[in-house]
């Protein structure tokens, strides 16, 4: 992969033009809204008396400048690598000699994620830590995400985004870097490593797709484990049953037509809303309201990049590549050389295991902790950012050793 003037890195800013926001607000006024059935709470998906409350806020209390003001905070660009538009953040740290580290979001999430992460991971010393721990932090939206979007071709999945992120580092002249990512920022992250382990110094993930019991253990595979990690696999595998039963719709609609979905959610604010808020409540460390463990205004924001952008579809995109992928994106499961570090939240989607994590990773961090979901950025920034730095002055130290 080649740069070419074409390809040079330009200056970006979020500006929204108000009739954007005056159509929002007019098809907000104008949502038709479907029946529910008494009592069945979020069983059915997003009920409709949270979701006409999440809507009155978003419609007369959100104020949409006030995140693009937020957001614009950070230094924004535009470049074009192997025919996608990709839009990143460039947020250096005060430290000179500061550690590259490219960060990435998952679906249904974007940029959003990170916005309470960036400032300890750049200048730690502002937020009590050490400035030896700084790193220069790169956030791209991901090809045919938000500001990334749409894409005009077919095959952007995982291992064609990782060397896109490979390139863009080295348009920005970091050719030693650190990744880290949740969801499919978790499974790009990895890539990077596995493709290109003599650049990337380490890889931290909150995800690590494949490594939970896919299948109910038998006898046989669990006397061969300890009392802690037996009853983890256990949880494990209740888990992703219990998901694979009733969590998948989303993800086969997307593997499968995700061009029919589109129509739905691009016309429809409300739409777009549910089909994001939805995951929100079941994947974050909460008990009744997804705002139990992130910020309204943040969920809002985050959805807003969807709806402006027109994104619903193409970012849906992804998840049909993986599925019908063939060659080295079909092989997500190859070993990982590159160094590698596990932040386990409790309420994540898919519970990893560690026996299963070291058979395919270099893993040199497992981190356990007892709060946070799968949207760890937003939910426990401050403990993610630290598990970041710690794992990054491990590998220094060893190094220096």
């Amino acid at each position: 992969m080649t740069s070419s003037p074409a390809e040079s890195i330009r200056p970006f800013r979020i500006a929204i033009p108000q009739t954007d926001l005056d159509d929002l607000h007019d098809r907000l006024d104008r949502t038709r809204w479907p029946d529910q059935l008494p009592g069945t709470a979020w069983a059915y998906g997003a009920p409709a008396d949270y979701l006409r409350e999440l809507v009155g806020y978003w419609r007369h209390t959100y104020d949409w400048r006030a995140a693009e003001a937020r957001l614009n905070e950070w230094p924004q660009f535009l470049t074009t690598i192997d025919g996608a538009d990709v839009h990143f953040a460039h947020v250096r740290s005060p430290q000179p000699d500061a550690t590259p580290l490219i960060i990435t979001h998952g679906w249904p999430g974007s940029i959003v994620e990170f916005l309470d992460v960036v400032g300890p991971l750049t200048d730690p010393a502002a937020h009590g830590g050490d400035p030896a721990d700084a790193f220069h932090v790169v956030v791209p939206s991901i090809p045919g995400f938000g500001l990334s979007g749409p894409t005009t071709q077919t095959g952007w999945e995982a291992g064609r985004i990782a060397d896109a992120w490979a390139e863009l580092m080295r348009r920005l002249g970091y050719e030693r870097f650190g990744a880290q990512g949740g969801d499919w920022g978790a499974a790009i992250s990895r890539e990077l490593g596995r493709a290109h382990p003599d650049r990337v110094i380490g890889v931290h993930l909150n995800l690590l797709p494949g490594a939970q019991a896919a299948t109910e253990p038998t006898a046989e595979e669990l006397a061969e484990l300890t009392p802690e990690e037996r009853e983890r696999t256990l949880t494990s595998w209740r888990r992703w049953a219990e998901w694979s039963r009733e969590g998948t719709g989303y993800a086969v609609q997307q593997s499968t037509r995700p061009q029919t979905l589109a129509y739905g959610l691009t016309d429809s604010p409300v739409g777009q809303l549910a089909w994001i808020v939805e995951k929100f409540r079941e994947w974050t460390d909460s008990q009744e309201l997804p705002e139990e463990a992130v910020d309204r205004d943040r969920m809002l924001t985050n959805v807003m990049l969807y709806w402006l952008t027109g994104t619903a579809g193409s970012s849906a995109r992804v998840y049909y590549e993986r599925a019908h992928a063939s060659g080295r994106a079909a092989a997500p499961e190859l070993p990982s050389p590159t160094p590698t570090a596990i932040a386990l939240f409790p309420a994540e989607i898919q519970l990893p295991l560690r026996h299963k994590a070291e058979r395919t990773e270099n893993l040199v961090r497992w981190t356990e902790f007892d709060r946070g979901g799968h949207f760890a950025a937003m939910e426990e920034p401050d403990l993610l950012a630290d598990d970041v730095r710690a794992f990054f002055r491990q590998l220094r130290e060893k190094n220096a050793g």
